[in-house]
């Protein structure tokens, strides 16, 4: 695929649940036309914002298939995939070869604690039984497991289908070696939206973000105002949601950003155990957060 339509802003789109816990189809049909319509440039499904973790198999391919139906090639459709089990991860990316499917977003495993050579050799066996583009993952928050620059950097040479990383490592260093030093068809995207335009500013090639679930052209505005070398304007955008980005976060994602939505009138508040939602004086702050935004 053509690596420039991952540039800029891929939307981790939250999954809306109905009251009684059934996937709310209707809100996410809704969800995805306000992305596209605000100039997102890829989404991003069943990652950690779509709660995938707690949908059933049958659940996750139903939701594939919805939003590629809904989106119907319009902008590049993204699908988490990735896990501990490195043979169970290839036996489900292989069953998302299929049209509509852009490329495949893979987390370093988690709780294993693998070495270096581990992770390198896990990526290999992803990337040599698919022929999809695959992006890396690293979020040593969550994983407990950070993959290097030079890992980064031994994968994206060896393997023309490793394409890009979403880096979430708090490590600036490691991050700008990536940037340096990376083949030049190699994308470099944030996952952390309150760091995404210093990160920019570093040589990054946009972020794959939380807050444009509720925020898509503010936040699609200041990436590429940043992206074309406009950063007195990208910092003014930047500054209008960093309060909103921290309080999204405050009480863990998703349950920030479906605050966000649910006040804006996109979804039920609902979350699946054993997540849920912000606490009342969360909610009541993201509430006159998003008056003050809204003017």
């Amino acid at each position: 695929m053509d690596l420039q339509k991952l540039r800029g802003v891929g939307t981790a789109l939250v999954t809306p649940f109905r009251n009684d816990g059934t996937i709310d189809f209707t809100a996410l049909k809704d969800l995805i036309e306000f992305q596209i319509d605000n100039n997102v440039n890829f989404l991003t499904i069943l990652g950690t914002t779509s709660e995938s973790a707690t949908m059933t198999n049958s659940e996750k391919n139903a939701v594939v298939d919805f939003i590629i139906e809904t989106v119907n090639g319009r902008i590049p459709v993204v699908v988490g995939c990735g896990g501990n089990n490195t043979s169970q991860v290839i036996d489900s990316i292989k069953e998302l070869n299929k049209p509509g499917v852009d490329a495949i977003l893979s987390v370093v495993p988690y709780y294993n604690k693998p070495t270096q050579n581990g992770l390198f050799q896990h990526f290999k066996a992803i990337a040599n039984s698919t022929d999809l583009p695959i992006i890396l993952y690293n979020v040593p928050g969550r994983t407990a497991s950070n993959l290097t620059a030079d890992t980064t950097l031994k994968l994206a040479r060896e393997f023309k289908n490793i394409i890009a990383i979403k880096e979430a490592s708090p490590d600036f260093s490691q991050a700008m070696q990536i940037v340096k030093n990376k083949p030049d068809d190699f994308l470099v995207l944030s996952g952390d939206d309150a760091l995404t335009l210093p990160l920019l500013s570093c040589g990054f090639d946009g972020v794959i973000s939380v807050v444009s679930n509720a925020f898509p052209s503010e936040f699609s505005t200041m990436v590429w105002d940043a992206l074309n070398g406009g950063f007195a304007k990208a910092r003014v955008n930047h500054y209008k949601l960093i309060d909103i980005i921290e309080s999204m976060f405050e009480q863990g994602n998703p349950a920030g950003i479906k605050a966000f939505l649910t006040l804006k009138g996109f979804i039920e508040n609902n979350l699946r155990l054993p997540l849920v939602p912000v606490s009342g004086n969360l909610f009541a702050k993201i509430e006159q957060q998003l008056v003050e935004i809204q003017g």
